[in-house]
């Protein structure tokens, strides 16, 4: 079984959305890690605010496998593929990790790029991997976390529930 971590976002209908992919992904692997969702602004392009988030698991499914049923939970939810890269969006699923892979599968690079490039993806994913380290820098994610300039990107967490709990508290 490897371990997987997925980077989970939206900015349309945010917790309809993100709500529908945690409930896709308990379907389909079980017991779910979840950190806190974080909102933040949209990046690269003028949109309304993200809900932003990582998800770890176990699964038996293949790199290209499990790029597939990703695809297919975001596209289930509306996902538009046909738009720019920097646009608004019901939902975004990326693996950022599997387990200590480091490569090209498909169009799958892993570890994903956005880990060390913006504040939505490596806070979250330094909450549950944080004293894992990073396959290609060597550095774990929690440092990598407490080097990253958090001025350029500020995000911060937000109160959401899932399943009839409270799984992330606005500070």
């Amino acid at each position: 079984m490897a371990q997987v971590y997925l980077s989970v976002g939206s900015n349309i209908e945010r917790c309809q959305h993100i709500t529908a992919a945690l409930d896709a992904l308990q379907d389909k692997f079980g017991t779910l890690s979840i950190s806190t969702v974080y909102e933040s602004e949209a990046i690269g392009f003028e949109g309304d605010p993200f809900f932003n988030l990582a998800v770890g698991f176990s699964t038996s499914l293949s790199v290209s496998d499990l790029s597939a049923g990703l695809r297919q939970i975001e596209t289930d939810n509306g996902r538009q593929r046909n738009g720019l890269k920097f646009s608004s969006r019901t939902l975004d699923i990326d693996i950022l990790l599997y387990d200590n892979f480091s490569g090209l599968v498909e169009k799958t690079k892993i570890p994903r790029a956005e880990i060390t490039q913006y504040a939505f993806v490596l806070k979250p994913l330094s909450e549950l991997a944080g004293e894992q380290r990073h396959p290609q820098l060597g550095s774990p994610y929690k440092t990598l976390w407490q080097q990253f300039d958090k001025e350029l990107q500020p995000l911060w967490p937000v109160d959401f529930y899932w399943q009839g709990k409270q799984i992330s508290v606005a500070k």
